[in-house]
């Protein structure tokens, strides 16, 4: 059973705790309990807050966006488009290794596990943080949208001079929560194979976060492990 309030382990639980606290939150535990009485739920309970524990607030420099953890078994890790290791890698993800190699020039990665990218500052944020399996967008409009609106709020009230990479029209959505007179928007068409072709390929999010790191005097990404 994970106890959600019990799963963050770092700065975070200080910077959210109006929403731990809230009653919409406790309504998604409570919904959450019942799910995993009643049917197999992923990620595991310890990667539930991945994305926040492994990149704590004060580390954040950039933000991706994801929509739904994946759904098959052993695949979800808790960060927006990365799988666990030595799990086949998924189509969208595929072609994020093809972008970044054709932008940046360096091999693709043997593994699809981006845990390296979320240690390096970049919080891999879905806006649904589980799912039943097998159903994708079973666990939307439950409460995992407010937490994660939330989040990108704070992020954007809080901090200064973020990469907020916003990849399809659901992650673009998110843009409305971000002061862009103070952050960094980087869009493009969503990674899948039904609209990579139509600008994603060619967007060199990759480089074009780095220089703008280097502009600010902040340590690039180590893109591949």
């Amino acid at each position: 059973m994970r106890k959600l309030k019990q799963l963050i382990n770092n700065d975070w639980a200080n910077i959210l705790q109006n929403e731990l606290h809230s009653n919409y939150f406790n309504d998604l535990q409570k919904f959450l309990t019942f799910e995993e009485e009643n049917h197999t739920i992923y990620p595991e309970p310890k990667n539930t807050f991945s994305a926040f524990n492994l990149t704590p607030f004060k580390n954040v420099k950039v933000v991706l966006i994801g929509q739904d953890p994946y759904h098959g078994k052993n695949q979800s890790n808790g960060l927006c488009f990365s799988v666990n290791k030595d799990i086949k890698t998924p189509p969208s993800l595929a072609n994020i290794f093809k972008e970044l190699k054709n932008d940046i020039g360096q091999e693709i990665p043997s593994s699809g596990n981006l845990e390296h990218w979320a240690k390096q500052g970049i919080l891999m944020l879905n806006a649904t943080l589980t799912v039943r399996e097998s159903q994708a967008g079973s666990h939307q409009k439950q409460g995992w949208e407010e937490f994660t609106n939330a989040t990108i709020q704070l992020l954007s009230d809080k901090k200064k001079d973020l990469i907020f990479i916003l990849w399809g029209k659901f992650a673009q959505q998110k843009a409305d929560l971000i002061d862009s007179t103070k952050h960094h928007i980087l869009n493009a068409p969503h990674p899948s194979p039904f609209s990579a072709y139509t600008g994603f390929f060619g967007c060199k999010h990759f480089s074009k976060t780095n220089e703008i790191l280097k502009q600010l005097n902040i340590e690039t990404i180590q893109w591949v492990d």
